[in-house]
């Protein structure tokens, strides 16, 4: 007999409210492949990042680092897509794509303080929320559960906030562009940061309501 779906993170968060909904296979249910393309082109995003960092702090060849960043982007997109298309969706892949991201936000963040291009509170709002997340996954390891599945919101807010940074460097620098590319910029920072955050605030709910969950058990009779 084939194994019943498992509910999403969501739906345990919610108390269950779908529970008469079948949801597709979560992230803990794929396979345990290591050597696909989809992973490899995972490895090259994780790679991309001291290289941005060290153009960005270096040579500051702002330049060359949009083009990591557009780079990084497209294998976001294309490894997700060539999972889907050539069936080698796993694990490890579910885990590096959004480490991926979280990297490049925060050595972005971290390179755009060293270089006056935000201020620091704007980095301390989004490097705080990847604290406060890093304790959550704690407290899932702690309970014997592995991290939750990304939350669209999360996917969303790092989509917007990878298109905002090099329009913040473009707005850094001048050039007549700079007037039009600054108050876009800044939009797409302030939507995409308050989106990332929110995820992250869906994040702590969902784990809130799983350890709530395990201890109502525990103290059942």
């Amino acid at each position: 007999m084939p194994a019943a779906p498992v509910p999403s993170a969501e739906a345990a968060a919610a108390g269950g409210a779908a529970a008469d909904t079948p949801v597709v296979a979560d992230r803990n249910e794929l396979p345990d492949r290591v050597w696909t393309l989809p992973n490899v082109l995972s490895v090259l995003r994780l790679l991309g990042v001291p290289l941005f960092l060290w153009l960005l702090l270096g040579p500051q060849a702002d330049g060359w680092a949009v083009v990591v960043l557009m780079v990084s982007g497209f294998t976001d997109w294309a490894d997700g897509k060539l999972a889907r298309a050539l069936g080698q969706s796993s694990r490890l892949g579910a885990l590096l794509d959004p480490a991926a991201d979280r990297l490049y936000i925060v050595a972005t963040l971290v390179a755009f303080v060293l270089r006056d291009v935000v201020p620091l509170w704007v980095v301390a709002i989004l490097v705080g929320r990847e604290l406060v997340l890093g304790v959550m996954l704690l407290v899932l390891r702690r309970h014997g559960h592995p991290p939750l599945q990304v939350h669209y919101l999360g996917k969303a807010a790092t989509f917007i906030l990878l298109y905002a940074f090099p329009l913040l460097l473009l707005a850094d620098g001048d050039g007549p562009l700079v007037a039009v590319a600054q108050p876009v910029a800044w939009a797409l920072t302030i939507w995409g940061g308050s989106l990332y955050v929110l995820a992250g605030v869906f994040y702590v709910i969902q784990v809130a309501g799983i350890v709530r969950g395990e201890r109502s058990v525990g103290a059942a009779p």
